[in-house]
């Protein structure tokens, strides 16, 4: 589920590893015009966008700040079987460049 949107430099994280979206935040980056990159994870990926943000932000981007973290729960439809809807924890990581 990586995806990243050029207009607004959003990354999703998903499944794979840290280090996929630790390249794709210093490709969001690399722009001499870009000041500000979004990092969005939900459930289990939160912890793999974290480690990837501290990669960048240690190793390869040392003048990238974490701005903003806003976290929060989406209400998510019913699995096949479930009567219930489910909570899934979401948080939001803007990253600027100092």
């Amino acid at each position: 589920m990586s995806k990243k949107s050029s207009e607004s430099n959003i990354i999703y994280v998903g499944r794979k590893p840290p280090m996929d979206y630790v390249l794709a935040i210093v490709t969001a980056f690399s722009g001499s015009e870009v000041k500000e990159a979004t990092v969005k994870a939900r459930g289990r990926a939160i912890t793999t966008a974290v480690d990837a943000v501290e990669i960048t932000r240690r190793k390869f981007v040392k003048e990238m700040i974490v701005d903003k973290v806003v976290i929060g729960t989406e209400e998510m439809p019913p699995r096949e079987g479930e009567s219930n809807s489910r909570n899934i924890s979401t948080i939001e990581i803007t990253l600027k460049r100092s």
